[in-house]
């Protein structure tokens, strides 16, 4: 029995207790050349990669599953594995193998997961990869957001729905919770998110805030203005803790954390996000807004415009002073293109400073942080220059770090190599030994040469040759003609037939120094490379700052760029309860159009007391939820700092945005169109403040008529009595008994999209016009689709006979009465005065026929179906 027991390899014995340490982690594990995958992580991996899965034997009579890849490609398969949302542990060699008898010490560097890389490759230059981390509280809950790569560090607590918003708003490529909150988290997540649980002791306020003082080495959390925020804080700890556990030790960049404070920014819900499409389209193949607005030339500024985009903000003062600048850089053309040329070559100043906290640099973006800095000098003499004091003041916080400069300039060659081994990094004269050594390693023929012209000229032996062998090394081989002319000093190493050979003191240090000068050289271009990342982290600090002041002027660049192409005006932000826009335009629709073609703008006016809700009525397609959509992106583009798609907008600041807008089922979820839209609308309504603005589209279309029309008369009605939250509506609805709403309530106006009809067709106007609409032209809408004819002329006769009554009960009782189709085919066979109709019908070219024949036939056919 014991026999039969196979004995692990010591290599196997080795990787099994380093994956018992990761069980939820792949492996790879470096062996020689290559990372290797061992059994089950093996197979994945093979899946994943697209790479070929073999055996090896595990001791005895035992096989075990293998696949592997060279460790320099592992920055091409690195990404896939996390991009399949796998945590993959990277087990490197802690010894020089050439130095080791037996079994070499090997130990996880990194445990890379989907929300915590530095690899290029990994990450998305123009979006934050944020980790999150929740801690379910009873009321409240604690949430937290870093951004290893830039060291972005943000903490807050709120509701559910507050989590989800910011959930929404930040989308993280990973989740971490605690181990008894599996249930809420699988509730709130909806397997929307990578997601890790840690133990729940991680999640314990004690150990979290010992955690978060400890790393930034103060007494309390009230600098940063999170003291009073327990959930916050735990959910924060918690992160540190599990950067320690996935080896991420260097975090000397995460500098400090601030609280997301929800009173400054306007409130978007997780639907208004997503049915504005401010960040992502809901359809495929869709343009967000973003895509409008970002035009921006760093990956740090682009990540900052989608910041903007999902926080807006709700403080004057701040707003304005954005507004200022982009006004400043729409009117100066000439600037904005200077400082665009710079900022081009700035690259991502924010996640290349971090790579220096980290110590995960290279030579090669050592460099581009050099060419970052240079950039950033021209651009803050021009910044200085201007009279605009908020950029002066920016120009004034772009710290030169001339000191950093100057010493990458003088010690890092301009075309060093990315790798550090391959020599060629540190410049000439920082060293004289390395100097030498470079000088040894390059031009060692030279020097021989040299040595050998000197000793024929000193010794007169003319045949004298320098060569070297692996026994020897260098040596002088003098043939036996001109032995006697060999000086004493030299040292005879060996005796041919016709020739003796020499070794002297200065070729033996020549070969010492030559056959290390490459080694040594590698070894001290490391030591001044390493001496140069320590002296660049030591200002992390200020070009952290530095990234922050650039990206923000790139964002606000790009406002203005966006502005002077496409005619936006300023709006001004008013003290006022009322959102005044005229001409206003849909900013992502206008792009959209053919050529020739142009937006029709329309203006908008509400307030709390006189105009408050409007109810838009008018046909599908006639652009409703294009107007309802570009009033609140107006009004969020004009709190975000940028201009606005009007001829002219005058805006209160606005604190909450909340939309209803279109169909999103939820089937799959098992969620109705119609459960969608009233949680949608519950939302709204329990939440509603007085300078609130509220889009509802089509409201109870999920329903009944009647149910739909009951649900949306009493929202109307709800809106309009609330005495504190006056909120500001569009409500737009195809239930033009709606425009009954304002004969009974003063602050509700009726308006209509209009539409002109030219005999059987409709012309959308896309005009809005004070009124209500007569009725909606469905049946038309339906025509110009391509619906089969029988059906649009069926449809016609049911409405015409339900519109001779427009009370509900009645025609609820005209339902019943609904003419019959009599034009029914039988099922077995046709009506035999309709075949000799129709067979008359088919014999008629319509296209020569004259009217008197015409009339003449139709008198025809009208006798055939009476007999």
């Amino acid at each position: 029995m014991a026999k039969s027991v196979s004995k692990e390899t010591p290599l196997m014995k080795q990787y099994n207790a380093i994956k018992a340490k990761h069980p939820g982690a792949l492996l790879l594990f470096r062996v020689g050349d290559f990372y290797e995958t061992f059994g089950e992580d093996a197979i994945l991996a093979s899946k994943v990669l697209d790479i070929v899965l073999t055996k090896r034997a595990n001791g005895s009579a035992s096989h075990i599953e293998l696949a592997g890849f060279p460790h320099h490609s592992l920055d091409s398969y690195l990404p896939k594995l996390i991009r399949a949302g796998h945590r993959v542990a990277i087990c490197d060699q802690l010894e020089d193998p050439k130095e080791v008898k037996g079994i070499v010490k090997r130990g996880v560097t990194e445990l890379v997961t989907p929300g915590l890389s530095f690899n290029d490759n990994v990450l998305d230059k123009r979006k934050n990869n944020f980790l999150a981390s929740i801690h379910f509280g009873k009321d409240r809950h604690g949430v937290a957001f870093l951004d290893l790569s830039t060291g972005e560090f943000m903490a807050a607590e709120g509701d559910t729905s507050y989590l989800e918003k910011l959930l929404q708003s930040f989308a993280p490529s990973e989740v971490i919770y605690s181990k008894s909150s599996r249930k809420q988290a699988q509730e709130l997540f909806k397997n929307e998110f990578t997601t890790f649980h840690c133990e729940d002791w991680v999640y314990q306020y004690d150990y979290t805030y010992e955690k978060l003082v400890s790393h930034f080495g103060t007494n309390n959390l009230k600098g940063f203005g999170i003291e009073s925020l327990e959930q916050g804080i735990v959910a924060a700890g918690a992160i540190l803790y599990y950067l320690e556990e996935t080896e991420h030790k260097d975090i000397k960049h995460i500098a400090s954390i601030s609280r997301i404070a929800e009173e400054k920014y306007v409130w978007l819900d997780k639907f208004t996000i997503r049915n504005l499409e401010l960040v992502y389209p809901q359809q495929e193949g869709g343009i967000p807004l973003i895509q409008i607005l970002d035009h921006t030339h760093t990956p740090m500024g682009s990540r900052m415009m989608k910041k903007w985009m999902v926080l807006p903000l709700k403080e004057k003062e701040h707003i304005l002073e954005r507004q200022k600048i982009v006004s400043h850089f729409v009117e100066q053309e000439e600037l904005r293109e200077e400082i665009v040329s710079h900022l081009k070559q700035v690259g991502d100043l924010e996640r290349l400073i971090s790579k220096v906290a980290v110590g995960r640099i290279n030579p090669r973006e050592m460099n581009q942080l050099k060419k970052a800095l240079k950039s950033s000098l021209p651009i803050k003499a021009l910044l200085k220059e201007q009279k605009s004091a908020a950029l002066k003041k920016l120009g004034d916080q772009l710290n030169p770090c001339d000191f950093l400069l100057e010493k990458i300039e003088k010690e890092l060659m301009e075309d060093a190599p990315m790798l550090l081994h391959q020599g060629g990094i540190i410049c000439g004269g920082v060293d004289a030994d390395l100097d030498e050594y470079r000088s040894l390693a390059t031009s060692g023929k030279d020097y021989l040469i040299q040595l050998q012209q000197r000793e024929v000229k000193r010794t007169g032996i003319s045949s004298l040759k320098v060569a070297y062998n692996k026994v020897f090394g260098y040596y002088l081989e003098v043939s036996n003609t001109h032995k006697d002319k060999v000086p004493p000093e030299w040292i005879r190493k060996q005796t041919l037939v016709n020739a003796e050979r020499y070794i002297t003191e200065e070729l033996k240090v020549y070969e010492e120094k030559i056959l290390h000068a490459e080694e040594r050289m590698i070894s001290l271009e490391q030591k001044y490379f390493l001496q140069l990342v320590q002296d660049a982290a030591d200002y992390v600090t200020h070009i952290q700052q530095n990234a922050r002041i650039l990206a923000s002027l790139d964002a606000l660049l790009s406002f203005a760029n966006v502005a002077a192409s496409n005619g936006y005006c300023q709006p001004k932000i008013a003290e006022t309860d009322s959102i005044e826009i005229k001409d206003g335009r849909h900013p992502v629709i206008e792009k959209q159009l053919a050529i020739g073609e142009e937006y029709v703008p329309n203006d908008i006016f509400l307030d709390n007391d006189h105009q408050q809700i409007i109810i838009i009525t008018g046909p599908n397609m006639a652009g409703k939820s294009a107007l309802l959509r570009q009033t609140a992106l107006i009004v969020l583009m004009a709190q975000m700092g940028s201009f606005v798609p009007a001829s002219y907008a005058r805006l209160g600041i606005i604190d909450k945005v909340f939309t209803r807008v279109g169909a999103s089922d939820n089937l799959s979820k098992g969620e109705s169109t119609f459960m969608v839209e009233m949680t949608e609308t519950a939302s709204i309504l329990n939440n509603l403040s007085d300078r609130s603005l509220v889009l509802m589209d089509e409201i109870g279309r999920g329903t009944s008529t009647y149910d739909g029309i009951s649900i949306a008369w009493s929202i109307v009605e709800y809106l309009h009595n609330q005495p504190k939250c006056r909120a500001k509506t569009l409500f737009a609805t195809h239930y033009h008994e709606l425009n009954q709403l304002a004969e009974d309530f003063p602050k509700v106006k009726n308006f209509n999209v209009a539409v002109k009809e030219m005999g059987n067709k409709v012309i959308f106007m896309r005009k809005l016009e004070k009124g209500g609409s007569g009725h909606s032209f469905g049946i038309h809408v339906a025509q110009m689709a391509g619906m089969p004819n029988p059906v649009v002329l069926r449809a016609a006769e049911i409405m015409k006979h339900l519109e001779k009554d427009k009370s509900l009960q009645k025609q609820q009782e005209k339902l019943r009465d609904i003419p019959k189709n009599n034009y029914q085919l039988s099922l077995f066979e046709m009506d035999p005065k309709f075949k000799a109709a129709k067979e008359m019908l088919d014999n008629i070219d319509i296209n020569t026929i004259s009217p008197v024949e015409a009339l003449l036939k139709l008198h025809e056919l009208k006798k055939t179906l009476e007999q």
